[in-house]
């Protein structure tokens, strides 16, 4: 069995590593090079940067960041945000990044992933999927646990989860593995930043739908919520920032708990 692996997330903006509540509400959580050669020192599997507002704000990536920070790690860095064109992946890449994660542009170009997937190989491209629970007026659907309805929807945001549309997770999913994604990068809006863990129901439905790598994001806490990403949610990776970044365990940590609960982790 793969070992499942443990990915923190700089979430950056105007040079800052921050972390909000559901796309909100965010804290100033450092500086993205400092993190992330901390991250490598703990022994962090990946790591992932994503420029937050970059789609929002229509601009680039922030390339001398990432050149920095890429300086910094020897594990893998996936980059995101604000890349619209094969040349945005090109400099992305150049710039010291391993893949790039395609959101808002997926949605409004997806040939760009079968674009990219031709041209740089499927293992750079990550798709990442923000999603959101559709709300239902006959029932509560604020808990983020497994569900037994089968008509359970979720709708995909852009724009760094500013802007609703219509298309659903798990369809979209499927579709960027036949488009040629070489993974999923999926983030439950309605569990991300609250640290009471991540939509399990959301993970298992997109990984059982797929056949490449699943890495679970949004809502973890614990090790626990962890855990139950990587067996119930049946995820290839989990990704955390919060708990990371003010301090509350380190990847060592989470890493030994997981192996002595029979998790396949690096050590």
């Amino acid at each position: 069995m793969l070992a499942k692996r443990i990915i923190p997330c700089l979430d950056v903006t105007e040079g800052r590593v921050v972390k909000g509540i559901r796309y909100r509400d965010f804290r100033d959580a450092g500086d993205p090079v400092e993190q992330a050669a901390e991250y490598d020192r703990q022994g962090a599997d990946e790591l992932v940067f994503l420029d937050i507002t970059a789609s929002v704000d229509n601009r680039a990536t922030m390339l001398d960041v990432v050149a920095r920070t890429a300086e910094q790690v020897f594990i893998p860095l996936t980059v995101g945000g604000g890349i619209r064109t094969i040349d945005d992946i090109r400099q992305t890449l150049k710039a010291g990044a391993d893949k790039v994660s395609i959101m808002t542009a997926g949605i409004l170009n997806p040939d760009l992933i079968n674009e990219g997937a031709e041209r740089f190989g499927s293992q750079c491209i990550v798709v990442a999927i923000d999603a959101k629970r559709v709300p239902r007026p006959d029932r509560d659907d604020s808990h983020l646990g497994p569900a037994p309805d089968a008509d359970i929807q979720w709708r995909v945001w852009t724009h760094g989860g500013t802007r609703p549309t219509e298309v659903d997770a798990l369809e979209w999913a499927v579709e960027a593995e036949q488009r040629g994604a070489g993974e999923l990068l999926v983030t439950s809006m309605d569990a991300d930043g609250t640290k009471a863990g991540y939509d399990i129901e959301l993970l298992r439905r997109i990984s059982e739908s797929v056949n490449i790598p699943v890495i679970a994001s949004g809502g973890a806490g614990n090790v626990e919520h962890m855990y139950q990403a990587l067996t119930d949610g049946k995820c290839d990776a989990v990704l955390a920032a919060s708990i990371f970044h003010f301090k509350e365990t380190t990847v060592g940590e989470i890493k030994k708990e997981l192996a002595s609960r029979g998790v396949p982790v690096r050590m």
